[in-house]
């Protein structure tokens, strides 16, 4: 059977309701879909919102894994599973297997919830202003459009399903380019609602998107994000007016933004892309040695991987450092963040304003201990800087290298470890997902 006709929405059955008043009646257990979508409350609209952002977790790891893995970032060394060194490294990819099928299932998940929230809220009898209403629109479907925009990142020209309201009959598969259309409309629409959606959310907002806890500040989330869409796109002149009206700023810290976050209370999950730097071969994250041996001498975002005490060998790939950007098992995972919104500037501009794209790159570059660009400034040259760039800063983030190089038709250059290795840019639609 399809595995979109199969998600159950654990996550909105689930959710424990953290420092919040419940109103009279209301089911303390979590509320049940059927509420949900029917006819949702306030103490139920709170409940679920917290349940979405929960799920948006799910098979992080693995995704990222995955990406990262094909973008040669670092290897996955797991002794239990061979599949991350083999499977991954050579390209050969089971359309039934864990790194196809949970991700992609994942990710249908959210969006399934929010589509339930949604339904809810527009048959709801409970007191919200139109601005609440217009306000929980666009913050769940903003975080709709970039969980599509995670399943386009794997599926690339597989395509997508965009219509799963109806699981007897779900809507068809679109393409790559139609996905990405249909995410920045999305985010475009939710850009509007938030614009009027009043001074406060009805809704929870996690510690992750602490810098945008009202819809206006939300907003500049919002563009973040289309921003990085129309990077994806090609269409420059629009980033560019996106990222103004973002939370890009060129002098502020580059780590501000929004975040997955983690903790080991009771009900909560931990980080799941830390390992101790000498993990053993049962779970370890080795950088690829090429991310040492390309990197310019003092960048100091060589601090991003840590020197084994002893190097770790599996399956004919031996590393001598592992991956350090998460330093414990409660350290955010970034889902986009200042250093990029600069470097999507600095793309943004390489072809019209390249005293533009320099500068943006200058940011990045001065905030790594690294003198100023001094390489030519034509388009194919800001390109191969600006991606040398975005692979140290944006380093075991998102599997962002991967994708970059792909979109450029640079995914030759990555390097090939072992006889019987190759390339892919694409993880395959799950076997059952029947198209």
């Amino acid at each position: 059977m399809n595995i979109l006709k199969n998600i159950f929405i654990i996550g909105i059955l689930s959710m424990v309701v953290v420092s919040c008043e419940v109103e009279d009646g209301a089911n303390l257990n979590g509320p049940t879909t059927d509420q949900i979508s029917s006819d949702i409350s306030r103490s139920e609209l709170i409940q679920a919102t917290s349940g979405v952002l929960a799920d948006m977790r799910t098979r992080l790891g693995t995704q990222i894994d995955g990406q990262s893995v094909a973008g040669r970032e670092y290897w996955r060394i797991q002794s239990s599973d061979p599949r991350w060194t083999a499977d991954l490294l050579t390209g050969k990819l089971d359309d039934n297997a864990f790194y196809s099928v949970s991700p992609y299932a994942s990710r249908y998940t959210t969006i399934k919830g929010i589509n339930l929230i949604l339904e809810g809220l527009e048959k709801s009898t409970a007191d919200f202003s139109n601005e609440e209403k217009a306000a929980a629109k666009g913050f769940l479907n903003t975080i709709k459009a970039h969980e599509l925009l995670m399943v386009l990142n794997q599926q690339y020209k597989n395509g997508i399903r965009l219509d799963i309201s109806d699981p007897k009959n779900l809507g068809p598969f679109v393409s790559y380019e139609e996905g990405l259309t249909a995410v920045f409309n999305m985010l475009t629409t939710a850009a509007t609602d938030l614009s009027n959606g009043g001074s406060a959310f009805p809704l929870a907002i996690s510690s992750g998107f602490s810098l945008f806890s009202t819809p206006i500040e939300f907003l500049k989330f919002n563009n973040a994000l289309a921003a990085r869409v129309e990077a994806y796109r090609g269409n420059y002149e629009s980033v560019n007016t996106l990222l103004q009206s973002s939370f890009m700023n060129m002098s502020g810290d580059l780590s501000s933004g929004a975040n997955y976050t983690f903790s080991l209370a009771g009900g909560d999950v931990p980080n799941p892309l830390f390992f101790d730097v000498n993990a053993s071969e049962a779970n370890a994250r080795l950088a690829h040695p090429s991310f040492i041996a390309d990197a310019e001498a003092g960048d100091t975002r060589l601090n991003k991987i840590a020197a084994r005490t002893t190097s770790l060998a599996l399956d004919g790939l031996t590393g001598t450092h592992s991956v350090f950007v998460y330093k414990s098992n409660t350290d955010p995972v970034s889902i986009i963040r200042n250093e990029e919104l600069i470097l999507l500037s600095a793309e943004a501009n390489h072809i019209s304003n390249p005293t533009a794209a320099v500068a943006a790159i200058d940011v990045i570059r001065t905030a790594a201990g690294l003198p100023a660009y001094s390489g030519g400034t034509s388009p194919a040259e800001l390109v191969t800087e600006i991606l040398k760039q975005r692979r140290y800063s944006l380093y075991a983030e998102g599997g962002h290298r991967w994708i970059d190089l792909r979109r450029f038709n640079k995914l030759s250059e990555l390097p090939i470890d072992r006889s019987g290795d190759a390339i892919f840019d694409q993880f395959p639609t799950p076997v059952n997902e029947n198209k």
